[in-house]
């Protein structure tokens, strides 16, 4: 067993790294989750139950701890989107600038070219995100 000793705010913050990296692991995957990351994030959350100031972080459902209402509805949620936003713009860039080039997964040529292009997509992104997107059927 490894222990470690951390302060109430870094024992925080791994509550949010393990959170939110269960998220990206498991919301998507329906009633196909990955238990031992569930039961992962069940044991660190488990470790409210002996530090101070955290009982609001976690409760307890048929005796598995979880993270609770008030910590997922607490802010997490926005840095995730934050990440999420930033990951789908990247792709959507980098898809839209292979189309545009008729490029193949990545090679050694063109990707100059294929990196300005991106980078036109991305500053039109920053600044109206989807709004000029159009589909031509």
């Amino acid at each position: 067993m490894i222990h470690f000793d951390l302060s109430t705010k870094e024992f925080r913050r791994l509550l949010d790294l393990v959170y939110i990296g269960n998220w990206v692991l498991n919301s998507a995957r329906g009633d196909d989750r990955i238990p031992d990351y569930d039961d992962v994030e069940s044991l660190i959350f488990g470790g409210c139950l002996q530090e101070k100031g955290t009982d609001e972080l976690y409760e307890i459902e048929n005796g598995v701890v979880l993270p609770s209402v008030a910590f997922s509805e607490g802010g997490i949620h926005e840095a995730i989107m934050d990440y999420e936003d930033s990951v789908f713009f990247d792709i959507l860039a980098e898809e839209l600038a292979r189309r545009d080039l008729e490029l193949a997964p990545p090679e050694e040529d063109g990707y100059r070219e294929l990196e300005a292009r991106m980078d036109e997509y991305l500053e039109e992104f920053d600044e109206n995100g989807v709004d000029n997107l159009f589909l031509d059927k």
